[in-house]
């Protein structure tokens, strides 16, 4: 099924770039590879260090919760035989409460509005920009109509190289290729 969606896919999009390619006439194209122009820029790499920094830290901190919360499981197991239904109940509300602590510092740091998320787009978006910003340049300066990204797209099967303004995008930067 899912070999039957990927030809799918891919004969739609041959169809879609065939009829924007017949009817465009004297229309211009060209690609970029943002993975080989974002790897190439060091604030980028940067910025993906600082982001696996904190995440491990932060998953840690989760971590370290989660294992509290087995620690009491496992004590009350052991010991359940021996308690009271009062302290039963005490216990195992202990277990959930520390679960529950775990699973919302999970969601802060990890979720999809969290720390994690808020920290990648404060450091990401001003490089994306950046580059968008020397894409849509280079297109205006170049005359071209329509810039595809041949890392993000399946569909692309062969780019010839001089239609690529990857390391052009890289120059207008400031970084040499």
């Amino acid at each position: 099924m899912n070999i039957m969606l990927k030809r799918c896919h891919r004969a739609l999009l041959f169809i879609i770039f065939s009829f924007i390619f017949s009817s465009a006439g004297a229309q211009k194209f060209a690609l970029v590879d943002m993975e080989y122009i974002l790897k190439n820029i060091p604030a980028y790499e940067r910025a993906n260090e600082q982001l696996n920094q904190v995440s491990k830290k932060w998953q840690a901190e989760v971590e370290a919760i989660q294992i509290e919360a087995q620690t009491l499981y496992k004590n009350y197991q052991n010991e359940v035989v021996f308690l009271s239904q009062e302290q039963k109940k005490t216990r195992q509300d202990a277990i959930v409460k520390k679960e529950q602590e775990a699973a919302e510092l999970k969601k802060k740091y990890f979720g999809p509005q969290g720390e994690l998320f808020k920290k990648r787009t404060a450091l990401m978006t001003p490089i994306q920009e950046e580059v968008y910003s020397a894409v849509r340049d280079i297109a205006d300066m170049r005359g071209y109509q329509l810039v595809l990204d041949r890392a993000s797209d399946q569909g692309i099967i062969f780019g010839s190289p001089k239609i690529d303004i990857s390391n052009e995008v890289l120059s207008k930067l400031g970084y040499s290729n």
